[in-house]
């Protein structure tokens, strides 16, 4: 055997004395992960999971990845919020809010970080 390399018998042996259990998820066509500003999506990925302890890990890999921008969604009452707390207009607000994908408190930061700069 190669150095370096581990007889896949062997592995599972290994994993299932520590307590390991893994699975592969064959059936798996598509993974979406969404975050607040964009969307990654793995096309044919190949997807197992490992189970430690009672926490299941999903591992995924392989595949063809492709990323979209997601168009941040924001309420009225957060850009109210930041515009009370960073004494600007809601339409400045609501473009801060915008710019830092939803997070409020890094909404505000940002503008009065501006306020700093320009006042």
């Amino acid at each position: 055997m190669p150095r370096g390399r581990i007889n896949p018998r062997e592995a599972d042996r290994m994993m299932k004395r520590m307590g390991m259990q893994v699975t592969q998820l064959d059936d798996v066509t598509l993974v979406i992960m969404e975050g607040p500003t964009r969307r990654i999506i793995i096309d044919g990925p190949e997807v197992a999971t490992v189970t430690v302890q009672g926490q299941t890990i999903y591992q995924v890999g392989g595949g063809s990845v492709r990323t979209e921008s997601v168009a941040v969604q924001t309420s009225v009452e957060d850009a109210s919020l930041v515009a009370g707390q960073a004494g600007v207009s809601v339409e400045e607000a609501t473009n801060a809010l915008k710019a830092s994908g939803g997070d409020l408190a890094q909404a505000i930061v940002m503008l009065k970080q501006q306020q700093k700069k320009t006042g």
